[in-house]
């Protein structure tokens, strides 16, 4: 699995998706790849095992010039890194890891592998449920145990993944239908505040500061029709490698059509931009105005 290569010289394409269960979206997947040709890919909720992971993408992956590492564990999570551009030092789950509902119950939601000289981690943060649910508070550690790790990590690095936050009012659609809800809270925010503390940009916030831009949209209610959705898809980067980041989008066509997953991947490039500085989300969605007094769909 572990390739022995170094620093990559040439521009690197990054790119972090949720798939929300990668079998049923191998007839979207595969040609995604070949039609964005990322260098590196990191995958949330593939909800497999290793071994299913490997079975089903395997051929594919090799084919198009791919190595991995996967950590699954059956119908729920599992994360991976993909990289055309090496993968040494592969491991897998989270130092610290707390754990839910007790220590010993460690859940499949971290792997990390250095490709072309930068460390890489695909994460998938817990959800937190409800604020007052146990799996919140599980959510904050987790977070903490994220931020150690970062903070400890020698040399360059990236974190992609879903963070299950919406890092400010400006990334969801409307923030007083989040009242209440987990994704907003301060605690929550503070959490992923600390974690870029240690040293690491919001590419894509970097890119386009003013600009409402969403990366999740839920499935009920036509939601990503009329453009109701919230950035909780964060590619964040050491401060070296975002300093070359030349473009920064959300490829919006990967949401569209039949059987997507309700998120959209999130792409850098880095040193050059083959599709130029595109973005923010691509295609621009047609609803541009705000949906104020706007409930959730599970709020209902």
């Amino acid at each position: 699995m572990s390739v022995a290569r170094g620093w990559h010289p040439d521009p690197v394409r990054i790119a972090t998706w949720n798939v929300n269960s990668i079998r049923p979206r191998v007839p979207r997947f595969v040609p995604w790849l070949e039609q964005r040709r990322p260098d590196v890919v990191c995958l949330q909720e593939t909800k497999l095992t290793d071994a299913a992971f490997d079975e089903l993408l395997g051929d594919d992956l090799t084919r198009l010039g791919y190595r991995w590492v996967h950590h699954g564990q059956g119908q729920w999570n599992g994360v991976a890194v993909l990289s055309r551009v090496g993968l040494d030092d592969p491991s897998t789950g989270l130092p610290g890891d707390p754990g839910f509902p007790d220590p010993a119950t460690l859940e499949a939601r971290a792997a990390s592998a250095t490709c072309g000289g930068v460390r890489v981690t695909s994460v998938y943060v817990p959800n937190g449920r409800t604020p007052d649910d146990p799996h919140y508070s599980y959510k904050l550690a987790w977070l903490d145990a994220l931020r150690a790790y970062a903070a400890t990590t020698e040399g360059d690095q990236v974190i992609c993944g879903d963070v299950n936050i919406a890092p400010t009012d400006i990334d969801v659609f409307d923030p007083v239908a989040y009242v209440g809800q987990t994704h907003v809270t301060g605690p929550e925010r503070a959490a992923l505040a600390a974690l870029q503390e240690t040293g690491l940009r919001d590419v894509v916030r970097d890119r386009w500061p003013d600009e409402r831009v969403f990366s999740y949209w839920d499935y009920r209610a036509g939601m990503f029709h009329q453009n109701l959705g919230m950035r909780i898809d964060l590619i964040l980067a050491s401060e070296p490698v975002a300093g070359r980041a030349r473009a920064a989008w959300v490829d919006r066509e990967a949401r569209k059509g039949t059987g997507p997953s309700d998120h959209a991947p999130v792409i850098v490039d880095l040193d050059d931009a083959p599709d130029g500085d595109i973005g923010p989300m691509v295609p621009p969605p047609s609803t541009r105005s705000p949906a104020r007094g706007r409930k959730l769909p599970q709020a209902r």
